[in-house]
């Protein structure tokens, strides 16, 4: 990996790693928006403190938007997710073969 891609990917994977980041913007993955008591529960198990400070967060880098309606990902968040979106079908293959190993 070049220098300028090592600059580009550091700062995002130090926020997607931040505790709930990605959660939050996968409850929102549906484009639907979300209040924050909604977002709250559907991230599950996040005080409200901790939601509050991953909003400003993904807020700050443009992932995340709020309207009249509530939370919602930004045009550069919806990109992201779909970039994710083969994570789903990976966690299943994943999770199978943990239970292989396991049995």
């Amino acid at each position: 990996m070049s220098n300028k891609e090592n600059a580009a990917i550091g700062p995002l994977l130090s926020l997607l790693e931040s505790r709930y980041a990605i959660r939050v913007l996968w409850a929102l993955k549906d484009n639907h928006p979300q209040t924050f008591r909604l977002l709250q529960d559907s991230v599950g198990a996040i005080t409200p403190n901790t939601l509050n400070t991953r909003i400003k967060e993904l807020r700050a880098a443009g992932l995340l938007d709020h309207n009249q309606n509530g939370y919602v990902v930004t045009t550069l968040g919806a990109d992201l997710l779909k970039r994710m979106g083969d994570l789903s079908a990976f966690a299943t293959k994943w999770a199978t073969s943990q239970a292989k190993k396991s049995a």
